[in-house]
């Protein structure tokens, strides 16, 4: 099982990238979905998180601006950020528990990918 992180790259304060994260493997279920990230010297925060069902929370510093979606057909969440600045600038990861064929469920992290938002 893994995830699969795609979308980032650079940007202009003011622009937008669509990041996805696609789960692959032997998987039975995907659960919770979610995206973190990393700013340089700074502890890995929560940015959005989506249910199976669809509920969806955000940080407070992206409400508004950022769009967190699934498409759980393809295992599959993306995140929309649109008027990027400078301070979205970070590692993006994406965060799912998973449930294997075993009938286990594990929580993995994909690779991570860099959004830099320059002014």
């Amino acid at each position: 099982v893994q995830l699969q992180a795609s979308g980032g790259g650079l940007v202009q304060a003011g622009g937008f990238l669509r990041l996805s994260c696609e789960a692959s493997g032997s998987i039975s279920g995907v659960a919770l979905m979610g995206w973190y990230r990393q700013a340089p010297g700074k502890q890995r925060e929560l940015v959005a998180g989506i249910s199976s069902a669809g509920s969806t929370n955000y940080a407070d510093s992206v409400k508004g601006r950022f769009t967190i979606s699934r498409d759980n057909a393809k295992k599959t969440v993306y995140l929309q950020m649109n008027s990027l600045k400078p301070e979205d600038t970070a590692v993006y990861y994406c965060n799912a528990d998973i449930r294997r064929l075993s009938g286990s469920w594990r929580n993995y992290w994909g690779q991570g990918t860099l959004v830099t938002v320059s002014s």
